[in-house]
Parts: C-alpha cells; sequence; structure tokens
C-alpha cells in the first residue's frame, strides 16, 4: 500500500527549511452492504464487485465494509463514521439507504457518494440501477413454458417499484406463452431472511405453485424447492450454481464490477460527476445465468432468443398493449413504457391478483 512518506527533519530542514511529505495514499472506498457477503445473492454480487476493485487498481486503492447494516438510523451511524476515516468514495448498495446516504453526504462535501437503486441526488451524490426487468421476463418465459400446475409463486421483498416492476414483468412474460398461468406474490418485507424465505417458498409450494421466483436474496428458496421436488427456482442476483441443473435452471447475475471499476477510476482521475445510470442487458450489468439441461432445448432457445432481442432494443418487456389491474389502458398496441412511469411504477398489471401493500 502506498503510504504517507515523512522526510527526515534533517533532510527537510536542508531542503525546504521546514518539514515536507509527499501524500500518496491509496485512494479509500467504503462498501455498505444490506446482507452478509456470505448470502449467495445480492450483497455477495456488490462484494465480488469490490473484490474486483481491488483486483484492477492493487494497492493504489483501499477498500473498507460494513456489512448487514439495518436501513435506517445505523446506516447513517455507519456512513458518518466512514466518512470521518478517510473515505473518499462510498458505495451504499440498497434501496433503504437513499435518506441516509443523501443526509451524511451533505455533511461531508468532499466525499463521494454512488447510491444504489435511489433516486435522489447531489453534486456529491450519484445513483445508479440495473434493468432487472429486462432479467425478469426472460425467467417469466421459462418459468411460464415450464410449468405444469400453470401456478407460480413469486417471493417479494419489499413493496417498491423496483419489485413490483419484477413482478409484472415476469407475469406479462409468462403470460403470453400460457395464457393459463397464474401468480400467488408472497410479501416476506425483508432482503434478507433465510427462515421468512423458506416459510414463503413452502407456503407458495402448499398453494400447488412448481415455480418459485423470488426477489429476496437468501438460498433458502432454492433449498425449500430441492426438498419438495419437481418445484424450480431461479438464482437471484448471484448464479447460486450449486442448485443446478433442479431445482435453479437459471438466474439473474447483477453484475456491478465493471461500474464500480470505472467511478472508482473517476475518483482517482478527479473526472468523477454526479450522474444517474439505469443499465441493463445490453450494457453488461445484468445477465442471464446458464440455462440448465432441465430446461427443454426449444425453452432455453426461445428464453435466448427474448435475451438477444432485448439487448438489440428490439424488444422491451413493457410493450401494450397493457391494462392495468382495474382493466383500464396503461400501454396502447405497440407503445412501450417511458422510464418516468416505470421508475415510480406501484400498480399491478392486469391479470395479477392481490393488493400491493403499503
Amino acid at each position: 500500500m502506498y503510504r504517507r512518506v515523512l522526510l527526515s527533519a534533517t533532510a527537510a530542514l536542508a531542503l525546504t527549511g521546514g518539514f515536507a511529505a509527499a501524500q500518496d495514499e491509496p485512494t479509500k472506498v467504503g462498501f455498505v452492504f444490506v446482507g452478509p457477503i456470505g448470502d449467495g445473492g445480492w450483497t455477495y454480487e456488490h462484494n465480488q464487485a469490490r473484490l474486483a476493485v481491488e483486483e484492477e487498481y492493487g494497492d493504489a486503492v483501499e477498500t473498507v465494509f460494513q456489512e448487514s447494516v439495518p436501513e435506517g438510523a445505523d446506516a447513517e451511524r455507519v456512513l458518518t463514521q466512514m466518512a470521518l476515516s478517510g473515505a473518499d468514495l462510498i458505495f451504499t448498495t440498497s434501496f433503504g439507504y437513499m435518506d441516509p446516504t443523501i443526509n451524511v453526504a451533505q455533511r461531508f462535501p468532499d466525499v463521494k457518494f454512488e447510491h444504489a437503486t435511489g433516486y435522489k441526488t447531489a453534486p456529491n451524490v450519484s445513483t445508479y440501477s440495473a434493468r432487472f426487468y429486462e432479467g425478469r421476463a426472460v425467467q417469466g418465459l421459462i418459468a411460464g413454458r415450464m410449468t405444469e400446475s400453470n401456478r407460480i409463486g413469486y417471493i417479494a421483498s419489499f413493496p417498491i417499484p423496483e419489485v413490483v416492476r419484477g413482478i409484472n414483468a415476469s407475469y406479462l412474460a409468462a403470460k403470453a406463452v400460457n395464457p393459463d398461468v397464474q401468480f400467488n406474490v408472497v410479501w416476506a418485507f425483508t432482503w434478507f431472511d433465510p427462515a421468512k424465505e423458506a416459510d414463503a417458498a413452502q407456503a407458495l409450494i402448499d398453494q400447488g405453485a412448481d415455480v418459485i421466483l423470488q426477489h429476496t436474496d437468501s438460498t433458502a428458496p432454492q433449498a425449500a424447492a430441492a426438498e419438495a421436488g419437481d418445484v424450480i427456482t431461479f438464482g437471484q442476483a448471484s448464479d447460486m450454481a450449486e442448485y443446478a441443473p433442479m431445482p435453479r435452471v437459471s438466474s439473474i447475475i447483477d453484475n456491478w464490477a465493471p461500474y464500480y471499476i470505472e467511478r472508482v477510476g473517476d475518483v482517482m482521475d478527479g473526472s468523477w460527476e454526479s450522474q444517474q445510470v439505469w443499465y441493463g442487458i445490453d450494457e453488461g450489468m445484468v445477465k442471464i445465468g446458464e440455462i440448465s439441461d432441465a430446461v427443454p432445448d426449444d425453452v432455453r432457445e426461445e428464453a435466448m432468443a427474448l435475451r438477444d432481442a432485448i439487448s438489440a432494443g428490439e424488444t422491451h418487456p413493457f410493450t401494450g398493449p397493457i391494462n392495468r389491474q382495474d382493466g383500464t389502458e396503461w400501454l396502447a398496441e405497440g407503445e412501450t413504457a417511458d422510464d418516468e412511469t416505470l421508475l415510480g411504477m406501484d400498480f399491478y398489471v392486469e391479470g395479477l391478483s392481490g393488493e400491493i401493500p403499503n
């Protein structure tokens, strides 16, 4: 690691008449994680990106992290401590860190902040997120083709637009290939709680679901499906390949490393500016994990074709005609959803049952 180098008092006095210091210290980058780095999902992938930053820049960077930080007052305390400890850049990696990030950024204007999945910015705060809904459309297609009971279960975390978009995108894709499909949504109100996630998966299986989708971060639903047998699942945020080829038949992989490397580099060369980024399959921030041999060849090919069409901009998961849940028109024939609506999505599309919690 680069360290502060002080000239000896004698040499310094001889050269300058006083003390001098070379300040080639590493750029210090902090990461605040909502779950444990071993969760196998969301936080695991963010930590892999942190390690990629270290590999890219070597001794020119120093990274620090805090895992399992609750969203709220605890996050503000952790962020304050990181800023006080000399962090030059801090990544805050969950939606509930939005207000704490803004609050701390106001007190430390010389520290740069990158907040994942939020929408509030400041001169020293950027936001970044991935178009997860693109990957969930691919999952929905596979789910709709492979279900035999026509019941698909969905474990949802919190009723924020990101999660609602995912439910709608996967349902629309499943419905497009299987008009008889039904979705049952269970709200777990957690990002990471293996016990709650396992209970939610079991409840959906008991209701007849033979496909489980999830927007929670542990592998507990995979384990519950494996125990039940004849139930398929999809990896969330990371590949969860230890459960392939069954029950995990594919996955959404969050690929944060290129973005983290780029933004750390921007801080290092002085070019960092506040921005808002929303990348998807085309930019490589959303990846589709290997589709296992448990999926028939024709379904695999259909799913890959959808992935490629989304990447090329030839297909948009939200293309009309699409109605809202109450039957009123949302998108006309051929019309695609604009980003502003998607970023604030707070409604189910027609065909989904139940209500979105407040």
